[in-house]
């Protein structure tokens, strides 16, 4: 073991190199702790604080973007273990599998986060393939019995100081009443993501209408009754510790009705007898009753918009949702957003946060849409894009119209808690990189890209989700 482990060693990783000047700003913020205002860990993992089963729980499973890139290379993802119960698993070969085509994911931010990964946690430099893939399982197989590899000790070593995790509208945020109880290092917080209460076209849309009256005691028959259950579940997250909610939107429409139109899409709805066009209408005025009720009691709203959800329909239909098949479409922000806007834009006190898949609508659309409503703030780059190029083209084409304080810092928007350090450090990086140059042509001075550099990587997610009170 001891000659295996050796040669686990002494190989270069993947990584964003920095020039001197470059480095000399990331040496500023690299050891920041970590604010994580939107993602998708389980929360249980930190109330239960048990130990990850293996290497594939810990790292292939959770990591959409590893299962994106095998899938697209002809492994099925049943021989990912997807689908497949713990008990039945043979992940030692699903990590071979793993190991075999990871010289595919060169060019990929998934190389650098996943060797960052490997080098910090585990100490391992080499480059991962199939001659060391049984080497490599069992030196982090045996890492994940130690206690250091618990949830709640990763979560204090990687210094993360929140992390908020996405919560659907009926959940009694239960792991989180617990993992509060339990004293975290960091802060663990809910988000309220009601889509499947607020779209007619969400498949769970007429049962979970009638969890929420169960959940609430309001009369949810009603359209009066429904909102009141909306604003009950809102207060219930706050009470929790909530302080953003989260839309996904494939086609952006916000569009204003009166309470008796809005009551009738919403009967119709209940009976099913909504057209399509009536549920795109009857959602896109939820939106707005949602920003509206955001600018009364103060929860940031989050849109991430701009999907095309499970377009591969055989794996939808033998999966479900979230396994490959999320495709980027181009969006239309400014139209999408006027009715929005328009009812609660100008708001100085209410915080909109805007994500966006569609790169084309960076600096034609929401840098100026950022640069000029008072309540709308520019997301970081997301999902497809927050990789090294992707972090240099969104500064690239916003900053100049939108400012960096219209921005909100950085999201890493994983369901992979191993790879939140790397993402944030690529993050870091390429705030450096594009501050060293912006400093190199005279736009800023140093001690402006010393500034900027710490509000990119903190205190803009501070402020944009409303953390003040949770840091």
């Amino acid at each position: 073991m001891t000659q295996g482990l050796q040669s686990l060693t002494g190989h270069t990783s993947p990584i964003l190199m920095l020039s001197d000047a470059a480095q000399d700003i990331y040496d500023g913020v690299r050891d920041l702790p970590i604010i994580s205002p939107h993602g998708h860990c389980a929360p249980s993992w930190f109330a239960e604080n048990t130990p990850f089963a293996d290497p594939v729980e810990l790292l292939i499973l959770p990591d959409n973007r590893v299962l994106r890139m095998l899938f697209s290379q002809g492994v099925g993802l049943e021989e990912l273990g997807v689908g497949v119960p713990a008990d039945q698993r043979n992940s030692r070969e699903i990590f071979r599998i793993f190991a075999k085509h990871f010289h595919k994911f060169r060019g990929t931010p998934t190389d650098m986060w996943m060797a960052a990964t490997m080098a910090r946690v585990f100490g391992i430099t080499a480059t991962l393939n199939a001659e060391n893939a049984d080497t490599i399982y069992d030196k982090i197989d045996a890492e994940l019995k130690s206690a250091r590899m618990r949830p709640q000790a990763l979560m204090e070593t990687f210094n993360i100081e929140v992390l908020a995790t996405t919560d659907d509208a009926l959940d009694d945020l239960a792991h989180h009443k617990v993992a509060r109880k339990q004293k975290l290092r960091g802060k663990m917080i809910p988000t309220f993501q009601p889509d499947s209460v607020l779209d007619p076209k969400h498949p769970d849309f007429k049962t979970d209408i009638v969890k929420l009256a169960e959940v609430t005691g309001q009369d949810t028959g009603s359209f009066e009754g429904y909102l009141e259950a909306l604003l009950a579940r809102r207060a219930y997250f706050m009470a929790n510790g909530a302080t953003s909610t989260d839309h996904s939107v494939q086609e952006l429409v916000t569009c204003y009705l009166t309470e008796k139109r809005a009551a009738t899409l919403y009967a119709k709805a209940l009976d099913g007898k909504i057209t399509p066009k009536e549920a795109q209408s009857f959602y896109g005025h939820m939106l707005i009753e949602m920003a509206q009720m955001s600018a009364e009691d103060g929860l940031v709203m989050q849109i991430h918009a701009g999907v095309r959800r499970n377009s591969n329909k055989e794996m939808f239909d033998k999966f479900g949702a979230g396994i490959c098949g999320d495709i980027p479409i181009a969006t239309n922000w400014v139209d999408g957003m006027d009715a929005l806007l328009n009812r609660v834009g100008n708001s100085k006190d209410m915080n909109i946060l805007v994500y966006a898949l569609d790169e084309a609508a960076y600096a034609r659309e929401l840098a100026p849409m950022a640069g000029h409503w008072p309540a709308l703030r520019l997301g970081a780059p997301w999902w497809f894009h927050d990789s090294a190029n992707g972090i240099a083209r969104y500064l690239d084409r916003v900053v100049e119209t939108s400012g960096y304080w219209n921005l909100v810092g950085f999201s890493d928007d994983t369901c992979a808690l191993m790879s939140v350090p790397a993402r944030h450090d690529m993050w870091r990086r390429g705030v450096s990189i594009h501050l060293a140059e912006q400093r190199k042509r005279g736009i800023l001075g140093r001690t402006d890209v010393d500034e900027i550099a710490k509000l990119l990587c903190r205190d803009l997610a501070i402020d944009a989700y409303k953390l003040g009170s949770v840091v």
